[in-house]
């Protein structure tokens, strides 16, 4: 064997040992407990504060330093402007709007952590408003009191 195929092989042995395989941040099966818990908050926040109009969900699930990035309608930088802007907009009296509907095989969560301990969670996928499909990509962190929205990406909306 010469010398740079020998290198090789010892490099690519310390590569796996530094990167197992095993520790890969994958994203996590449809039944472990972080998807369910996502699931169950998406749903808290989408079916009782989207299509409710439950404020006090959104009080709830929403972090203090959250961030709503949206394709058509700009940047709402503060938990306090998003609250306002539910308010006084998609949940104004007399008000309409299309709910949402998740479309449940497109959602994926993958799991952040640092140095072995879970700290957030990055979920995503598509659903509908309407005759509008839109990807969503959310990152919930885990608080002291639980599971927080912290950032909202809202992305591709295509009018079918």
């Amino acid at each position: 064997m010469k010398k740079s195929s020998v290198f090789y092989v010892i490099f690519l042995f310390f590569l796996f040992l530094l990167f197992p395989l095993n520790n890969l941040n994958a994203q996590v099966e449809k039944d472990s407990p972080l998807f369910l818990t996502l699931k169950k908050n998406d749903s808290l926040l989408f079916e009782q504060g989207y299509n409710s109009c439950d404020i006090k969900v959104f009080e709830e699930l929403v972090s203090p330093d959250f961030e709503f990035y949206h394709d058509k309608g700009g940047i709402t930088a503060s938990k306090e402007d998003f609250l306002e802007s539910v308010r006084m907009g998609i949940c104004k009296p007399g008000s309409s709007k299309d709910p949402r509907i998740l479309l449940p095989e497109s959602v994926e969560v993958f799991p952040l952590y640092d140095n072995g301990v879970l700290y957030a969670a990055i979920q995503k996928g598509m659903h509908m408003f309407g005759n509008t499909t839109a990807r969503f990509t959310h990152l919930w962190v885990k608080e002291a009191n639980g599971w927080k929205v912290s950032r909202v990406l809202s992305y591709d909306h295509i009018e079918d």
